[in-house]
């Protein structure tokens, strides 16, 4: 049977027709359009999900990779920083105008799911894959499945306290890991720094300006008193970084070592490295579900 996986983002839907074999047959990206609101967006992953499959009579799944998770209690979406889906019964409504079973995820488990099953932590036991791009989130792969938890928030890390009575977030509490070290939180943090609103990839060249150093400094602090909590709780066989911030090249060195000197361990030596699959992480994961 086919796969069919669908990475929903805030600013992009992609989709992807494989084989069996996991070998890409038809692959298409649109525009999510959020501001047009929540049908909008329904009506787009149909059509999308039309166009992959118009050319081909084979059996499908289909697996949607979604920002947020789903509520136990209501099956609602929860958690997404993509506001319009809060709320929402998003898998009942696709498969009510689709016609078709769909299986659902959350981003940063499909991500997790796609690196520990085909990406850089192919082979080992416990994989954390960490996102870390406009939100901050995580998932968690023991044996090559996802676990949830008791109440499907495993991994979310980006919910953690970081600083007591410290920055606003979204969720209504304060200090979160993702207000500290998302694409937009460090944005915001060299704003008021330097004065200079520039995005991510213009900081990180802009290692000139008197500024850089503190920055710099504050950002791998939070990284390594984040990424160390996880690893004292969990002790990974690895952790793959994902999202725009893992590009950022000094995370994989020095970033480590801050990691490394906050982990209560006289020994440490888990591997952080950097996702192999990319912006495909998603759509993978979606189909692996």
């Amino acid at each position: 049977m086919n796969k069919i996986g669908i990475d929903l983002g805030g600013t992009k839907i992609e989709g992807i027709l494989v084989d069996e074999t996991f070998e890409t047959i038809e692959r298409k990206r649109i525009p999510t359009n959020q501001d047009d609101g929540y049908d909008s967006i329904l009506q787009s992953i149909k059509n999308l999900i039309l166009e992959l499959t118009h050319e081909s009579d084979e059996k499908f799944s289909i697996g949607i990779c979604t920002p947020g998770a789903l509520s136990l209690n209501s099956g609602l979406i929860k958690n997404s920083n993509t506001q319009c889906l809060i709320g929402k019964d998003l898998r009942n409504d696709l498969q009510n105008i689709l016609h078709h079973d769909i299986l659902i995820e959350n981003d940063a488990n499909c991500f997790a799911l796609a690196e520990a099953r085909l990406g850089a932590g192919k082979n080992l036991n416990i994989v954390f894959g960490v996102i870390m791009g406009t939100g901050v989130g995580g998932g968690i792969i023991i044996d090559g499945k996802i676990h949830h938890g008791r109440t499907n928030i495993a991994g979310e890390w980006g919910h953690h306290c970081l600083h007591d009575e410290g920055n606003s977030c979204y969720c209504g509490n304060r200090g979160c890991v993702e207000t500290y070290i998302s694409g937009p939180a460090l944005e915001k943090n060299w704003s008021q720094l330097s004065n200079l609103n520039q995005s991510l990839p213009e900081i990180i060249q802009n290692t000139d300006n008197p500024n850089f150093v503190n920055w710099k400094k504050t950002f791998l602090n939070n990284f390594g008193l984040s990424l160390a909590n996880v690893i004292d709780i969990l002790d990974p066989d690895m952790i793959v970084l994902g999202g725009g911030v893992s590009n950022i090249d000094f995370l994989y060195d020095e970033g480590k070592n801050f990691v490394y000197e906050k982990v209560f361990s006289d020994t440490i030596d888990t591997p952080i490295v950097k996702n192999k699959l990319g912006d495909s992480a998603g759509v993978f994961g979606a189909c692996l579900l």
